[in-house]
């Protein structure tokens, strides 16, 4: 009996594993391409082994607009929203601006949402950092935008590290 159990409890955990694989595989096939501007970040964090650390301007943005909590304010948790949804603006080159936290109000045809979290006091976009193979640094020092896959519902994965041109980095781009 304890066999059967441990085997279903193992199909069980697979199948959520492979469902979530599936759906970020969606998310890379036919999510919207969105550009979020990188914003400055303490440059002793900035590269760190193999990963960059990463702070976006919207994330920034986003934090100045929701409610604070001046109670908390010295310990730098004096957000008072949760997790939520911003309306981003993209151009024609699909780099996103802020628009403001999604509230009632029916998105533009130039809109989308993108879900943010709320952690120790930052809002954060997908991810906080963006990991290369060990000695790639140098390919990604001039980034100044990450590329984000985006699907209706405002889930985003970041995807790739762009200069300033949008010129994508890395070192398979390395002959340009």
């Amino acid at each position: 009996m304890h066999r059967k159990i441990a085997l279903a409890a193992l199909l069980l955990i697979l199948a959520v594993i492979n469902w979530s694989i599936y759906q970020k595989e969606q998310l890379l096939s036919h999510g919207r391409v969105v550009f979020l501007e990188l914003a400055p970040i303490d440059p002793r964090s900035l590269m760190q082994g193999d990963y960059m650390a990463l702070r976006f301007k919207v994330a920034n943005e986003v934090y100045q607009a929701l409610p604070k909590n001046t109670a908390s304010r010295r310990w730098r948790h004096d957000v008072q929203a949760d997790d939520g949804q911003v309306v981003v603006q993209l151009d024609e080159q699909n780099i996103g601006t802020f628009k403001r936290i999604q509230g009632d109000q029916p998105l533009g045809p130039d809109e989308i949402l993108m879900r943010y979290r709320v952690r120790n006091g930052e809002v954060k976009f997908a991810t906080n950092a963006f990991f290369f193979q060990e000695g790639d640094a140098r390919y990604y020092q001039p980034a100044s935008y990450g590329q984000f896959r985006v699907d209706g519902s405002g889930e985003l994965l970041l995807v790739a590290m762009y200069d300033k041109e949008l010129h994508e980095l890395g070192p398979e781009q390395k002959s340009r």
